[in-house]
């Protein structure tokens, strides 16, 4: 069965305060990491106020995007059509020898802003083998499992690491790492 083609949600600049508001003040995001994001495109507000990450792919092309609610009643999903094989949402953007592999965008910017010597990559899920792990692990980039701290995250780590033996594990020392983040605010 085809795949759907993507569907990025149009950007509401009338709910990127909502957004903004919600993840420097509620997940405690840096506003230093969070304004160059939106200012990029990568990052920015739906007609629901939900937090739009954009995930890139070859050539920075979009290829999908984590969408996060920022209201009352936490939501999260992806955007129709979303291809997470074929590319992720990283911060910074530019390589780095290290590198840690996070659940979500928000926590691979609260892992950046706690260890910002790596470049931080949300899997969209903690997803053992997205087709552009082995490429990433053949330029010679030291690869962290920073999958959260719990059953799903640890079973979900040591699958990667018996598919790429390369591959360490990270753990929060949190649940996850914007808990970590928000535990050292």
């Amino acid at each position: 069965m085809p795949k759907a083609p993507l569907a990025l949600p149009p950007p509401d600049p009338a709910k990127l305060g909502r957004v903004r508001l919600y993840l420097v003040h509620e997940r405690a995001l840096p506003p230093a990491l969070i304004d160059p994001l939106i200012q990029s495109g990568t990052l920015y507000a739906d007609s629901r106020a939900h937090a739009v990450f954009l995930l890139r792919g070859k050539q920075n092309q979009p290829v999908g995007a984590e969408l996060r609610g920022t209201t009352p009643g936490p939501w999260r999903g992806m955007a129709p059509g979303s291809r997470k094989d074929f590319g992720f949402f990283s911060i910074p953007t530019a390589p780095l020898p290290q590198i840690i592999l996070c659940e979500s965008a928000i926590d691979a910017l609260s892992c950046f802003a706690l260890h910002p010597q790596h470049r931080c990559i949300s899997t969209a899920g903690a997803r053992p083998n997205p087709l552009w792990l082995p490429s990433l692990i053949a330029q010679g980039a030291q690869v962290y499992c920073g999958f959260d701290a719990d059953p799903t995250g640890d079973t979900r780590a040591h699958a990667r690491i018996s598919l790429h033996p390369t591959v360490q594990r990270l753990r929060p020392n949190q649940h996850d790492w914007n808990d970590a983040l928000q535990a050292r605010s």
